[in-house]
């Protein structure tokens, strides 16, 4: 969905609500020209008890926690954030939306230190449906194994959500699709799993579940946090700490993404390999359904996750 067909017309920016098309930076800014911010995605949903944002909290501690190693000060608390987020969605009207705060340095000077460079800080929200399609959600998607690799976090840090980073992210995924797959799956420098392009991966095993720890450079995933949880309230046993070889994907009875955006998205195919019997899988199906019931507040379990409009 493109911007232009969105209905939304107010971001807010540097602690003012700002017309869509108002909400611009200077071409010289130095995150435009070096990466230099980080961000978060995440969801807001319709529910019997009006919108409700999931895991609020969680995403903003993780947006502060990314700017330490960039020493980027974000000149707004987590209770300011939270508010301006709150009157934008209930401004727009929005049920439901997908949620993207930013922050980066902006317009100073433009060598590679920012030191005089001021903070920006936006939020902008906006109707965003399934990431990788309704479809896949139910049907599973085929994906390939990026010839791009990982970065490891003794070169740029791989659990701050930087938004240079992505750079990594784009290639992966549009050669992905440019070979007709929906997405790829990223290996870190060892030539072991680490994750997809914006989403971390799950791999099921005689009904145990596994993931890549967090040595294997990915990024510690919220929604990776949730299934973990969720998946073992369910009574599933979890290795949250392994590394998974390449091949090992084409003989995992079941494999699926987890995301902010992506949700839980399964997938059939690796690199043409059919995964299992190529459809979602009963443990897959399980979390997910589990998942959709907790973030639609089918639930009155895991409410400390939702922060209500």
């Amino acid at each position: 969905m493109g911007f232009d067909e969105m209905d939304v017309d107010t971001i807010w920016m540097d602690g003012e609500f700002v017309d869509w098309d108002d909400a611009q930076v200077h071409v010289l800014t130095h995150g435009l020209h070096y990466g230099s911010g980080v961000f978060e995605g995440a969801r807001c949903y319709d529910t019997e008890e009006g919108p409700a944002i999931f895991r609020w909290e969680e995403h903003l501690e993780r947006l502060f926690q990314s700017a330490k190693p960039y020493e980027m000060d974000i000149d707004y608390t987590v209770e300011e954030l939270t508010e301006a987020t709150k009157e934008l969605i209930t401004s727009q009207d929005l049920e439901s939306c997908y949620i993207r705060p930013v922050a980066f340095y902006g317009y100073n000077s433009l060598g590679v230190s920012p030191k005089d460079c001021p903070t920006r800080t936006a939020i902008a929200v906006w109707p965003w449906g399934a990431y990788l399609g309704e479809e896949a959600l139910e049907e599973g998607i085929d994906v390939m194994i990026s010839s791009w690799r990982k970065h490891a976090s003794s070169q740029i840090p791989t659990n701050a959500k930087t938004t240079g980073l992505y750079v990594n992210s784009m290639l992966a995924g549009e050669e992905a699709r440019r070979n007709g797959y929906a997405e790829a799956i990223v290996l870190n420098k060892e030539g072991n799993v680490a994750e997809g392009p914006g989403e971390n991966i799950f791999l099921v095993r005689d009904g145990e579940i596994h993931t890549p720890g967090l040595s294997e450079s990915i990024l510690d995933g919220i929604t990776r946090d949730t299934v973990i949880e969720i998946a073992e309230d369910l009574g599933y046993t979890v290795h949250d700490s392994v590394s998974i070889s390449r091949g090992e994907l084409n003989t995992a009875d079941e494999l699926f993404f987890t995301g902010s955006a992506a949700e839980v998205t399964p997938i059939r195919k690796v690199d043409n390999v059919v995964i299992g019997d190529g459809s979602r899988g009963p443990v897959t199906e399980d979390i997910q359904q589990r998942f959709f019931d907790v973030v639609e507040r089918r639930t009155d379990a895991y409410d400390e996750w939702f922060e209500y409009v």
